[in-house]
This record gives C-alpha cells, structure tokens and sequence, in this order.
C-alpha cells in the first residue's frame, strides 16, 4: 500500500471521524433526554377502566352464578335441579351435570368451590369429586386433595388425566377454595387442528397450571383426542358428591 492509500485508509476508518458520522446520521444528538424518551411512548389506545362490585367482580366480566341460576341449564337444557341458597350451588347427586346458556371461547374464568368433610371411607377419586369442564370438553379437575392420594394428573386442578398440577395447593375441607383461569381456545381449520388450546391456572392465588398445553378431551379411558367445535358451554360435573360453587364470573378476552 502507498503512502496515497494508507491516508485515506486514515481518513476512512479513523475512530474521530466515525464518532461523527455517527452523531449526525441521528436525530437523538440534537434532541432533549425527554425528547428521545417521548419517541417510543405510545399514548393510544387507552385502555378501558375496570370497576369493582363488592363481591370484587369486574365491571367487565360476566356474572355467572350469584343469586340465582339464570345463567344455567340441564345438559338437556331444562331448569337446574341442583340446590341454590344464599348465592351457594349445590350439586344434587344424581341430577347431572349443569352447563352455561352462553358459550365461550377465549376467556378468564373465576370459580370458588367447596369440597365437605369426607365420609368416613372416602378416599381417591371418591373424595368428593366434581370439574369445570371448559367449552364442555377439557376438564380442570375439582376434588378434596387434601391429604388424600390419588393419581397427581387427577387431584384438584389437574387438567384431568394429562396434567399434574405444579403444586398441590388445597386447603382444608369445608374451606373456599379458589381457581382463577386463563383459557386459550383451539384454533381449527376445517377439521385441521391449526392450534391446540392452553390453560393457565391459579389454585388459592398459587399458579398450578403454566400454560400448559391441552392435548385433547380430557378422557377417564383412552387417550385425548382434538375434533374440531366452536365456542361451548361452560359444563360443572355432578360426580355424585355434595361439592358446593358460589361466585362465578367471566371475562371474554
């Protein structure tokens, strides 16, 4: 290389003249630190204001069972058999299972249970057993697992014989328990499975269920498998066994 060349070499690549370059190749060398912060603040859409009831229901959710059973039916779809007192649902063994009139996709979903003091002889599956059934086919399980051993991918807040729970979060018999969850519904092309669904699940404030991938119809026998539905009904289980529900609402997300 010449004497010519490594000058302009120099020039070219000197670190002085980069700096340089740079600073006014950006607008951020003429602008306040106030005015570059202001560059990636987004100021529109505003989100809408959530309001509390005094039962601390959303302004935006929808109440499903309160005082009475408006908002429910058989599986057949006549009235509700199951005992109503005080905004407290009974199951009445035998009955059925109850399902929503509205259906649902994607949604969060706020259920407060109770699971009474077992029988004597009670134990495993038999522990006073109900489940939330999402669009009436994936089950997040609902049972006493409270020092009681079962199978882990069917205790309380298990998704029904797929999904063991993170931790077992239960308290005591005769206590409220709560379940706050965030449900992802299946996507289908056609008959195609596009995506499956998710669900996320909060057991007494503790998450349990991590977007956890559903994998199908959570079944008693046999494997899950996906057919393509739409938006369903919530459905509650009639297992035989007095679990009671009060306080349930949903937000459509």
């Amino acid at each position: 290389m010449n004497k010519i060349s490594v000058a302009k070499a120099f020039v070219l690549f000197s670190p002085i003249m980069l700096v340089a370059t740079n600073v006014h190749s950006s607008d951020n060398g003429r602008l306040t630190r106030e005015q570059q912060a202001a560059k990636t603040e987004v100021w529109e859409p505003v989100p809408n204001v959530v309001s509390f009831s005094a039962n601390n229901v959303p302004s935006d959710a929808t109440l499903l069972l309160g005082k009475d059973l408006s908002g429910w039916e058989s599986l057949e779809g006549g009235n509700v058999v199951w005992s109503m007192k005080d905004g407290v649902l009974t199951v009445k063994p035998g009955a059925g299972d109850i399902k929503t009139k509205a259906s649902f996709c994607d949604i969060q979903l706020h259920v407060e249970w109770m699971a009474p003091q077992p029988e004597e002889g009670m134990e495993g599956q038999q522990r006073n057993n109900s489940g939330i059934f999402l669009q009436q086919r994936y089950e997040v399980q609902v049972l006493d697992s409270f020092e009681n051993k079962t199978y882990p991918n069917g205790q309380a807040a298990s998704v029904y014989k797929q999904t063991i729970p993170l931790v077992n979060a239960m308290k005591a018999p005769d206590s409220w328990q709560t379940y706050d969850i965030i449900y992802k519904a299946p996507r289908f092309d056609g008959d195609a499975l596009m995506s499956p669904g998710y669900v996320t699940v909060l057991h007494n404030g503790v998450v349990v269920q991590n977007h956890t991938e559903i994998q199908g119809t959570t079944e008693w026998i046999g494997a899950p498998q996906y057919k393509a539905h739409g938006c369903a009904p919530l459905q509650l289980q009639d297992h035989g066994n007095y679990v009671s529900f009060r306080n349930i609402w949903v937000r459509e997300l």
